[in-house]
């Protein structure tokens, strides 16, 4: 994975709407790569690769930045229920690649490379990188092995508005769902880091995270929602959603 990428053809978004997803694209945008297509999967169930909560509001996302949404539909990838953590991700990369497949015989030049929103995951890095080689495409990673800390605060000092839709950490409990990732919520997560080894980013898993505003964005989403909540974890269970 790199930060760096040539721009000849068009280049498609691996999108899920959360904050990394829509980080790399930002840079792209920035950079100034065309940016043809957005892709999202929904995963049926969990995932081992994708980005699972309210990937339905990518549509609305899409909506607002202005750039065509292609949406992936696969079956019940059955993670919860894998021995072979590799060949899960193998499988559940099956779909995606086919989709870019499609693709790449109707975007103007073909399909020059896409963008990732890999942070510390060599488990989803390889995978896509492997894919990107066999469709022989780049990968613009700008994310890729950045401090997290000063990523996260780029991305505020960049106007994005992150929410936070799911947690499933110790130290994160029901009063983070729904909050606004801002310094101060950075602060406390440096301070779970520490104490519980919860990543800055949610990088492994310990939080997920919607945008609903940001750079690249015409109008902003907002959520009718109430939470959800087992004692250990929980997520927003979003009733209706818009742009304003």
């Amino acid at each position: 994975m790199t930060d760096d990428a040539g721009d000849a053809g068009s280049w498609v978004s691996l999108f899920s709407g959360g904050k990394d997803s829509s980080w790399a694209l930002y840079r792209a945008l920035e950079r100034g790569l065309p940016v043809e297509r957005l892709v999202t999967v929904h995963p049926e169930g969990d995932s081992y690769m994708y980005h699972v909560p309210a990937t339905r509001l990518a549509s609305l996302a899409a909506e607002s930045i202005g750039i065509p949404l292609v949406e992936v539909e696969p079956e019940d990838f059955a993670a919860s229920e894998t021995v072979d953590s590799g060949a899960q991700g193998d499988a559940e990369l099956e779909p995606l690649e086919a989709a870019l497949e499609e693709l790449a015989d109707e975007l103007p030049g073909g399909l020059a490379g896409v963008t990732a929103g890999a942070v510390e995951s060599e488990y989803q890095t390889s995978r896509i990188e492997a894919m990107a080689d066999r469709l022989d495409a780049d990968v613009f990673a700008p994310l890729w092995q950045q401090e997290p800390r000063e990523l996260a605060d780029a991305m505020l000092d960049a106007g994005f508005e992150i929410r936070i839709i799911r947690v499933a950490a110790g130290g994160l409990d029901e009063s983070w769902l729904g909050r606004r990732l801002d310094a101060d919520a950075l602060d406390e997560l440096e301070d779970l880091n520490e104490r519980y080894g919860v990543h800055i980013l949610g990088e492994g898993g310990e939080f997920e995270t919607l945008v609903t505003d940001g750079p690249h964005m015409d109008r902003e989403i907002r959520l009718d929602y109430e939470t959800e909540w087992d004692g250990t974890r929980g997520t927003l269970r979003i009733e209706d959603a818009w742009l304003e």
